[in-house]
């Protein structure tokens, strides 16, 4: 067993990968990176899917505390079918993992987020943020993630699971069960990438036809009222941020595009809503068995009853990122939140 870590100097920020989201994570990762050095790290910036070839002999020469000299190991975002050809993990990147003090995951969907990666680094002994492989592959499931808040009496909107085929099968029972077209979402997507808020069950029907008969689904009852997001920061919740599209809905348009969103930071709530979703949040955290920090997203109905919809793992982190918008109003900048969560990680 490795000995109790105290003083953390070399961080691998790893970012990129083959996910749908690896646009956004390439930004968190050279963010976070800056920041790390900011706060006085040796940092190395790397992309889950690039070869580590031709390494040093002694690999802490690759970290730097340079401020803006932090390398930014990768490509481009490529387009879909150049992200497809991507390898799940670059060679000798494991070898980095290891040389790194603490690996600082920047990643955002995919096995980056579901908990493959997790899994790897504790089979290799590596410290890393977030939750673990366990709390990962829950939260990363919605199906699953439901059930879990469901068995701990937290509320969820109904909802059913199957594949694209199962549910249009079955779509005369779905009319039945939803009183209004359902919410459509691929079962593992993440930054609201596969989500559809179909407007008439004509369209909720050729949603479903259109996906691959495999693919698997979820119909989830549609809350409306206000949206809001609430994050965990070591097991303790932050302030709950008010999501306000100017049109639509928090789609991934509208979550990364400037200007779309009215973010409100902390929302206006009373003060015995903004207490109930600080304790779902927790409670939340609690039953899935997360580490660290998370997201929980929910809505808040007419009627005042909150719903969670959703936990993100490893959310955005960008300085103006949902996560550390509510810690910044906490007093905690965004270069102390990167520095807390190396913190959590070594604790952990």
């Amino acid at each position: 067993m490795k000995p109790k870590m105290t003083n953390p100097e070399n961080i691998l920020v790893l970012c990129g990968g083959n996910s749908t989201e690896r646009d956004v994570s390439l930004t968190s990762g050279a963010l976070v990176a800056k920041a790390l050095v900011e706060e006085g790290f040796k940092v190395l910036l790397w992309d889950l899917s690039c070869d580590a070839d031709h390494l040093p002999a002694d690999l802490h020469t690759l970290f730097t505390n340079v401020a803006g000299e932090v390398p930014h190991i990768g490509t481009d975002a490529p387009d879909a079918a150049l992200r497809e050809q991507l390898p799940n993990v670059g060679k000798n990147v494991p070898v980095l993992c290891q040389a790194a003090d603490v690996v600082f995951l920047a990643l955002h969907g995919g096995m980056g987020e579901n908990g493959q990666v997790q899994a790897m680094l504790d089979t290799l002994g590596v410290v890393y943020t977030g939750s673990g492989h366990l709390g990962s592959a829950i939260a990363m499931d919605k199906d699953i993630a439901k059930r879990i808040l469901q068995a701990a009496n937290l509320p969820t909107p109904v909802w059913r699971y199957g594949s694209a085929a199962e549910l249009t099968s079955q779509f005369n029972e779905l009319k039945k069960t939803f009183a209004n077209p359902p919410v459509l979402k691929q079962t593992c997507g993440g930054s609201s990438v596969g989500v559809w808020l179909p407007a008439t069950w004509e369209e909720a029907q050729s949603i479903l036809s259109a996906a691959a008969p495999t693919d698997e689904m979820m119909a989830e009852a549609r809350i409306i009222g206000r949206e809001l997001t609430v994050g965990v920061l070591d097991g303790k919740a932050l302030p709950a941020i008010e999501i306000r599209p100017k049109t639509g809905f928090y789609d991934y348009k509208n979550k990364y595009q400037a200007g779309l969103t009215e973010e409100i930071c902390p929302a206006p709530l009373d003060a015995e809503t903004a207490h109930c979703a600080a304790e779902l949040a927790e409670s939340a955290f609690r039953a899935m068995r997360l580490s660290c920090y998370a997201r929980f997203d929910m809505m808040l109905d007419a009627q005042g009853q909150l719903w969670i919809l959703e936990a993100n793992t490893l959310p955005g982190m960008t300085p103006t990122s949902l996560l550390p918008q509510a810690a910044a109003a906490t007093g905690l900048s965004y270069g102390k939140l990167c520095r807390k969560i190396i913190e959590l990680a070594i604790k952990k």
